[in-house]
């Protein structure tokens, strides 16, 4: 038997329903913040992300998955969507026409990493970007949004994490404190962090091993090199965030795992998930659009794992109740009715109303059961005197009721839920 590739899973029907509730929930808080959707291809050149996601990352190091299509060229599977969707930005020139863009996205993405627990390679993301505002408020209200939605799924406990990496001259100077602790401990460091220590050191305060977690606990902390600008900036966000009632606790390690972001960062935690607590998060990226052939452009955004947010509402009792697969089943007594049959399942989805029909020639007794098993409230039945007279009989299977009626009524009928 061939089986779905390592790292993979499919969506089957008595899950569909939660991921329709996660999508619309994302559309529906989206919309109401004046985002609108953007969708990109599944692939990308592989310079999209290797120019903005960055070559010190472990994304574009160990877990892309990268090959030469058959023209020669150097394609991804999107890992991420923030340098896909500036990519389509500058592409379409729609940043330059409005003050201010905003976009969301519910995709799939890919990772080549060991698979665990709500961490798969083919995953799924919600997300949203805000452009061309440099200023706090913009910051805020991806946070505010983030908020709105994790609310909005029935989900009370999490904690938001925060920190500001600053502007590029004081990242500048932090960096260059940075380097000098870790190379005192370089020997001591895992082999990972002394490569990051070459390309971007701060990868080394985001990594889990457990030495190189001990000898970040004494390095230098990035708030403490923030210039007047970049300390104005957190101030404000701190202060909104504030007077809008939204928690959140102070991160001096917190960097998030790409290369392009600035300023304000942030992650949602929930000890629902265990040891790997983080479900999403996001930042300030004001130099993308530049590495990547736009116009310097001011943005923030985040992202949430789709598949952990799964796993969190399921540990919360709150995965919505799968819908039952049919309103109505039209149980016919007699082969000869097929085409009647057909016609007055037709009529009755029209009305909007789920309707399903037997396809095995089976019993009364059998199609019953089926009318029962598939959920539906009422069975529409079809015997020899109903159809000598045009008519049916509507059986409410949660009532044990039931009334003749000539299809002539059906469109008027009310049918209740």
């Amino acid at each position: 038997m061939i089986q779905a590739v390592r790292g993979t899973k499919d969506i089957l029907p008595d899950t569909i329903d939660t991921w329709y509730f996660l999508e619309e929930t994302a559309r529906i808080i989206s919309e109401l913040y004046g985002y609108r959707e953007l969708r990109t291809p599944s692939f990308e050149k592989t310079e999209v992300f290797s120019r903005g996601v960055g070559e010190g990352t472990d994304i574009v190091n160990k877990e892309m998955y990268t090959f030469l299509d058959k023209g020669g060229e150097s394609i991804t599977l999107r890992p991420e969507m923030t340098a896909s969707l500036v990519r389509a930005v500058i592409q379409s020139g729609t940043y330059q026409q409005n003050s201010v863009s905003k976009y969301w996205y519910f995709a799939p993405f890919y990772r080549y990493e060991r698979p665990q627990k709500g961490r798969l390679r083919q995953f799924h993301q919600f997300g949203a970007e805000c452009i061309s505002s440099p200023y706090p408020e913009s910051d805020v209200e991806i946070i505010q949004l983030t908020h709105s939605f994790i609310q909005a799924l029935g989900i009370e406990e999490y904690k938001l994490m925060l920190n500001s990496l600053g502007n590029s001259a004081s990242r500048d100077v932090y960096r260059n404190a940075l380097i000098e602790f870790l190379k005192d401990n370089k020997e001591n460091l895992t082999e990972d962090s002394r490569n990051r220590l070459e390309i971007n050191p701060l990868r080394v305060l985001d990594s889990k091993a457990e030495n190189d977690i001990v000898i970040v606990k004494n390095a230098p902390i990035i708030l403490d090199y923030l210039d007047n600008e970049s300390k104005d900036h957190f101030e404000k966000v701190k202060s909104l965030l504030d007077s809008l009632g939204i928690g959140y606790e102070i991160t001096p390690k917190l960097v998030r795992g790409l290369d392009y972001y600035c300023h304000t960062v942030f992650e949602f935690q929930s000890s629902a998930l265990g040891a790997q607590d983080s479900f999403g998060g996001g930042g300030r990226y004001n130099t993308l659009f530049s590495q990547l052939g736009g116009k310097e452009t001011p943005a923030v955004g985040f992202a949430m794992g789709v598949e952990r947010l799964i796993l969190i509402l399921e540990s919360l009792n709150k995965l919505p109740k799968t819908e039952a697969e049919a309103d109505v089943f039209v149980v016919s007594l007699n082969l000869d009715f097929q085409a009647y049959a057909a016609n007055i399942a037709q009529i009755l989805r029209a009305k909007g109303l789920k309707t399903a029909t037997d396809l095995q020639r089976r019993s009364m007794k059998a199609q019953m059961r089926e009318a029962n098993k598939c959920g539906a409230k009422y069975a529409v039945i079809i015997g020899d005197s109903e159809f000598e007279n045009k008519q049916i009989t509507i059986k409410n299977l949660s009532e044990s009721s039931q009334e003749t009626i000539g299809i002539e009524l059906i469109p008027e009928y009310d049918f209740k839920f």
